[in-house]
């Protein structure tokens, strides 16, 4: 089988919203590895990343020759005095300029990082973050972008039951990542056989379930559970990466596959090194499991 939609995430690279997470790579080098590995687009990376002006950033996307996916885009969806429509009409004037496809929403918890303790949501915040993805998915699709969700650690959709309660609540797609939906408790294999309609997009990450174990119990935090290498390259790890990406495409799946791996890095690595090496083997690898279907 031939499908050639995939697609690269900055965060692969180390490139990351969380303060202090680790050394930032520039979007020149990051965007210029990823077209060498023969990926034909990315998303955008945490804000100022890439140019916060609409055309500047879809010029240097253009200069780079890559195509914008969209980018993840946390919001704040629970609470009663935060409306998410004004951020997200914002955040998609780039997605147009730049003939971005998805906007990847995470349900923000409003707190710093994603270590932190999460809220408990009552029905009625419950009720509002169901309208609120609906509000937004409608505005996307009038703008020809797709809206999806993605469960999240630290967010306020993280667990099996969150996952469910938005299957039933909401109307909006789903991002599948694999790696977040693991270490949540989401069988993402069950979740690719059984929801494949509801998933539009795909985010890739390979676990080590011992590490993920680890930050699940608490006794690890998630920033600590990647900088000891929880996130491994596809293939590597213990979610069943294969058996998504058959169970996704026999379905009919037409979204990205994404390669998000987080990663934290300390220092601007050498020519040919770093995180394009364990890049290079997740691309390798998912595109061996597309040729086998």
């Amino acid at each position: 089988m031939e499908y050639n939609k995939i697609a690269g995430a900055p965060i692969s690279w180390g490139v990351c919203e969380v303060p202090g997470w680790g050394h930032q790579m520039g979007p020149e080098r990051v965007l210029q590895e990823m077209a060498n590995l023969g990926l034909v687009a990315t998303e955008f990376g945490p804000l100022g990343f890439l140019p916060v002006e609409p055309a500047e950033r879809a010029k240097t996307l253009a200069t780079l020759g890559m195509h914008a996916v969209g980018g993840f885009f946390p919001v704040i969806l629970h609470r009663d005095d935060v409306d998410p429509m004004d951020a997200v009409v914002e955040e998609l004037k780039a997605y147009v300029e730049a003939g971005a496809d998805t906007l990847v929403l995470a349900a923000d918890s409003g707190l710093d990082g994603y270590d932190v303790k999460r809220p408990e949501l009552d029905d009625a915040q419950w009720a509002r973050v169901f309208s609120n993805l609906n509000r937004i998915s409608e505005y996307a699709a009038s703008k020809g972008i797709k809206a999806v969700l993605h469960p999240h650690v630290g967010t306020i959709i993280e667990t099996r039951e969150d996952v469910l309660r938005v299957v039933e609540g909401s109307n909006i797609a789903f991002c599948l990542d694999t790696g977040h939906m693991f270490i949540g408790g989401t069988d993402p294999v069950w979740f690719s056989a059984e929801h494949a309609g509801r998933v539009a997009h795909s985010h890739l990450k390979d676990v080590d379930k011992q590490k993920a174990d680890r930050v699940q119990s608490g006794e690890i935090t998630y920033y600590d559970g990647v900088v000891a290498g929880m996130y491994k390259p596809l293939g590597q790890g213990d979610v069943g990466i294969a058996d998504i990406v058959r169970n996704l495409l026999t379905q009919g799946y037409q979204g990205w596959f994404v390669l998000e791996q987080d990663l934290v890095i300390n220092a601007e690595p050498g020519d040919g090194l770093g995180p394009v090496e364990f890049a290079k083997q997740s691309v390798e690898f998912l595109r061996g499991v597309i040729a086998s279907i």
